[in-house]
């Protein structure tokens, strides 16, 4: 445990000295629903309906691709390969990353949820879960930059994942299209995406008032998500890119 708090630690101190990803994390969110409260500006009701599942998705990509390119950057320097010589184990680092990132997706998940409810007056009865869901998405894309990052050979291979990993859980999850209404192997293929349970309780804490067995699931269902990726990463693992 100690070894993979150190490793959390030096990782949120480079994020730190980093004004570019501190940007990217902690206001690029907050920005982009800015601009989509605006697009709806004459229909208010529309952001009050769509605005929750905005909140899951922007952190969702933001953190895989902070999280893709970094663990690429991190191989190709060499860091991984010096790291992995000494006593500290895969799963250890993998636990000091995903813990680095955890902690800042924490904070833009924090930052970007009383962004849209204190600036942009978006009405939830549940701010609390509406933070909580926010959080999960974040670091599911977290988890799953993790898992990407090792089948990357190059940070623009990395960000080359995104139309792979993110463009069809975008299609399929039910933010353009109810999934019900989708063709059955598109259905069937929409349950194992992890987006469509985060839009399913964005989708539910826009118009409910209390925590229903369906946000439980949603809430299991992506946790479950986040450390199946995460073992995954710490299984491919490279030291470094061949």
């Amino acid at each position: 445990m100690s070894r993979t708090l150190a490793t959390a630690r030096r990782v949120l101190q480079q994020l730190s000295h980093d004004p570019r990803s501190i940007v990217l994390i902690a206001a690029m969110p907050s920005i982009l629903l800015l601009v989509f409260r605006y697009v709806y500006d004459a229909q208010p009701g529309v952001f009050d309906r769509i605005g929750p599942q905005m909140i899951g998705l922007f952190p969702f990509i933001i953190m895989f691709l902070v999280t893709s390119v970094t663990m690429v950057r991190e191989r190709t320097s060499g860091t991984l390969e010096r790291l992995l010589t000494t006593r500290l184990r895969r799963g250890e680092l993998i636990g000091g990353y995903a813990l680095a990132f955890a902690v800042a997706a924490l904070t833009q998940a924090a930052i970007t949820t009383a962004f849209a409810l204190w600036a942009l007056g978006l009405d939830i009865a549940l701010p609390w879960a509406l933070l909580a869901f926010a959080v999960l998405g974040a670091v599911v894309g977290t988890a799953l930059g993790l898992l990407a990052s090792a089948f990357a050979r190059t940070e623009f291979q990395a960000v080359q994942f995104m139309p792979l990993v993110i463009v069809p859980q975008i299609l399929l999850c039910g933010l353009l299209l109810a999934r019900d209404q989708m063709p059955d192997v598109l259905y069937a293929i929409s349950w194992a995406l992890p987006l469509s349970y985060a839009t399913n309780a964005f989708t539910e804490l826009a118009s409910s008032d209390s925590f229903s067995g369906d946000l439980l699931r949603d809430l299991l269902v992506l946790i479950g998500f986040a450390l199946v990726a995460v073992f995954g990463a710490s299984l491919t693992l490279r030291r470094r890119t061949a």
